[in-house]
């Protein structure tokens, strides 16, 4: 606050100079009123070169903000009343101006705080004639460009914040123009259908295009105001560049050439010439972003033609600036900058390997893609060029014909980015392609899982400089199950992965092969069919389909509990039983369901309600990601009062108590909040092969009956014969055979 206090005692054209200093990018109400909180920021410990910066730049920005709200707040009375609104207005402004770019933020208030420094330095040394005098009318004038330069700076940067927001507005908006068009062609298709199954389907078809088309009416009336808004903004940088670039040519320029010409017959020989250059190259640069951002309106304007006086606008702009930029260029030069364009098509794997073979001179596809054209932006910091597509949206996708039993989940394609640039003004020009990592094109999220193993086993087993996109169709044991540990901990996001005895297990269930011993897979090859083309044996889904349902239910709902250790998951029924018959009754464990994807299931010991000094493990019917979504794990845990210690011998509530949903609160205005449980009824006089699960909602019983046998999942086979059991079941009343009750 020192310094601010100083630079309030300026005089004369050092106070001007400090007053120049502020403007609609940085009030200078906030400098007041923050000025303490503003002098002890750490701003030049920002490097504003370095992109990675921008995390601590924006920390000082929200810091701000929030400073300056809270001064907003404290202002009280009638007197402060228009001040809260101001410094409240001021927040949200600084807010919307740099949040895009808070590095800009931090470079505005380093350069305010260096030049309050500075005058305060300058009227210090004059007063007390230890220092020069004071400052001519030259050094003013070139204080007042600089001071020009970084307003105009902030001005296209925001400028070009706003045009990237359109830009990104108008994208979705075409992608829901498209969508609106898919709906009105499903529409047209529908007189081939049935009466009942048309009228169905055109109601459902009319709601969605009737909601779709609402929000294209909308969001077209808001794209209208973004463009006109933005002309404005363009029209008020125009007139500052038009100003600056008097400036520069018409007075420092003609003085310089004047000062040179003076020096042609004796005089002192004025320098500057650098100064001058700089500032041309700042204009240039400046003018010349201006005009791309117009133009890049045009060319908006263009793609998606809205009502209004848009198309005169731009055109008077552009022609405008090139006016403006051409008076530069023959007063002095032009630095031409042509950012390379970078564009993306999809092609097949024999498009791919005709591209690699030089067989193909030109870009060939085998879809459509929205929005795949982009700029690529330099990063001065890291020496590299990036594009970022950030709406890029599949239209359409020509398939080729498929070979066997492949499938369209194992079609790989990929993503040709290609870009064009020239060095030494033309003298080189390079055409650049790159392919990305194969791809794989699905319609429905119930291909996903199916597209993943395609893409996995392409990642895990390619090798480098392959043909596109040849992999091996079998592999090593070892070398799937290096590929399955690494999928499972990306997901775990812990260094908890799968031991030796998972991947024991799992080889089992590939193989069908009961053997223990690591060793006897280490030579053991498996085939992409095995993988992920056919089924298990006596099931109907493949050993991927079964893996990766595990991955998704452990990723959604069980993640903590695996990284605690509390989930051993990878247990045959028969192991499960094996490990629990030596164990006190109530010792339960949790392992992976064979029978079904994504399941868990609970095991444990207990006696044989039917039999005194028998004790059977019993497994519940597994619960899946739609069970979890409901009720979680350790809470179904918690409300199984006979499961006891978690295997082998853990007290379940020192495992799961921290996971425990609190307590309902208590009754208010008379009501009761309603409460999910889950109780297993007790084994009385009943099948001693099933159990029900009944999920209760307060006094009104939830019909959610899971059964569950004391081997495993729906095997009765291997408890019973069927015959005797069924023989069993019709000697008993049905009433028996069902248990209701209240939580």
């Amino acid at each position: 606050m020192a310094m601010w206090i100083q630079a309030q005692q300026l005089q004369g054209e050092a106070l001007h100079q400090m007053q120049a200093l502020y403007g609609q990018h940085f009030p200078i109400e906030v400098r007041h009123y923050l000025a303490q909180w503003i002098e002890s920021q750490l701003w030049d410990s920002v490097e504003l070169d370095n992109p990675a910066e921008e995390a601590k730049a924006k920390r000082l920005l929200d810091n701000l903000v929030a400073e300056l709200q809270r001064k907003a707040q404290l202002q009280g009375g009638e007197d402060g009343f228009l001040l809260k609104i101001k410094l409240g207005h001021y927040a949200s402004q600084l807010k919307s101006t740099y949040d895009r770019c808070p590095l800009e933020l931090v470079r505005c208030i380093k350069h305010i705080l260096h030049s309050e420094q500075r005058l305060v330095q300058e009227a210090t040394n004059a007063s007390s004639g230890n220092g020069n005098q004071a400052m001519d009318s030259l050094s003013q004038r070139h204080q007042q460009i600089n001071q020009a330069f970084e307003e105009l700076r902030l001005a296209t940067q925001e400028t070009e914040n706003e045009l990237r927001k359109l830009q990104h507005s108008q994208e979705y908006f075409i992608i829901q123009y498209q969508e609106n068009l898919r709906i009105q062609a499903q529409l047209s298709s529908l007189s081939s259908l049935p009466p009942a199954e048309r009228t169905q389907r055109e109601t459902t078809l009319q709601s969605k295009r009737a909601t779709v088309e609402a929000w294209l009416t909308r969001e077209a009336t808001t794209l209208q105001k973004y463009r006109l808004d933005l002309s404005e903004q363009h029209q008020k940088t125009l007139g500052l560049l038009r100003k600056q670039q008097t400036l520069i040519l018409d007075e420092e320029l003609i003085q310089w050439k004047r000062r040179q010409q003076l020096a042609g017959n004796g005089g002192p020989h004025e320098g500057g010439l650098d100064v001058l250059q700089s500032w041309c190259e700042k204009l240039a640069d400046l003018i010349w972003q201006n005009r791309q951002q117009i133009r890049r309106c045009e060319h908006l304007t263009q793609q998606l033609p809205l009502p209004g006086p848009m198309e005169e606008l731009l055109s008077k702009l552009n022609s405008d600036i090139t006016d403006v930029i051409s008076a530069l260029v023959t007063s002095t030069f032009i630095i031409e900058k042509q950012p390379p364009q970078v564009k993306a098509v999809i092609v097949s794997e024999q498009q791919a390997k005709a591209l690699l073979k030089n067989e193909s001179t030109h870009s060939e596809s085998s879809g459509e893609i929205l929005n795949n054209n982009c700029v690529m932006e330099y990063h001065q910091a890291t020496g590299t060029l990036s594009a970022h597509f950030r709406n890029m949206s599949l239209k359409r996708i020509k398939r080729s014909d498929r070979r066997g039993a492949e499938s369209v989940t194992e079609e790989k394609f990929t993503v040709l980015f290609e870009s064009q640039f020239s060095v030494g003004g033309n003298e080189l020009v390079f055409h650049v392609k790159t392919l990305s990592l194969p791809v794989v094109v699905i319609v429905h999220g119930s291909q996903d899982n199916n597209a993943t193993a395609t893409v996995l086993w392409d990642n895990a087993f390619a090798e480098p400089g392959r043909v596109p996109f040849v992999v091996p169709d079998k592999v090593l044991w070892p070398q799937l199950c290096e590929a399955l540990d690494m999928k499972y901990k990306a997901e775990m996001h812990s260094g908890r992965g799968l031991s030796e005895d998972n991947l024991v297990f799992l080889a089992q269930k590939a193989f069908t092969n009961s053997s223990n011993n690591p060793e006897d897979y280490r030579t053991m090859t498996i085939s992409w069919a095995q993988f992920n083309r056919e089924s298990l044996p006596g099931r109907n889904f493949t050993f991927w389909q079964w893996f990766d349902g595990v991955v998704e239910l452990m990723k959604k709902h069980l993640k903590p509990h695996w990284n605690d250790g509390a989930i051993l998951g990878f247990v045959n029924k028969q192991q499960a039983q094996d490990m629990l018959m030596s164990k006190p009754n109530g010792t339960f464990l949790l392992r992976f369901s064979d029978s079904e994807i994504g399941g868990i299931t609970i095991a444990w010991v207990a006696e044989n309600p039917n039999k005194s000094g028998e004790r059977l493990v019993w497994n519940l019917l597994p619960y899946t990601t739609k069970d979890f979504s409901i009720r979680s794990l350790a809470d179904r845990i918690s409300d199984l009062n006979h499961l006891l210690f978690l295997y082998p011998d853990r007290p379940k509530d020192e495992v799961f108590a921290k996971y425990y949903t609190p307590p309902l609160s208590k009754a208010v205005d008379g009501y009761v909040k309603p409460q999910i449980k889950q109780v297993v009824p007790d084994m009385v006089n009943a099948v001693n092969t099933f159990l029900f699960l009944n999920v209760c909602l307060c006094s009104c019983s939830v019909r959610n009956d899971t059964m569950l046998d004391a081997d495993g999942d729906f095997d009765l086979e291997d408890t019973m014969d069927v015959a005797r059991h069924v023989e069993e079941l019709l000697r008993r009343p049905m009433a028996n055979q069902w248990s209701s009750q209240q939580s």
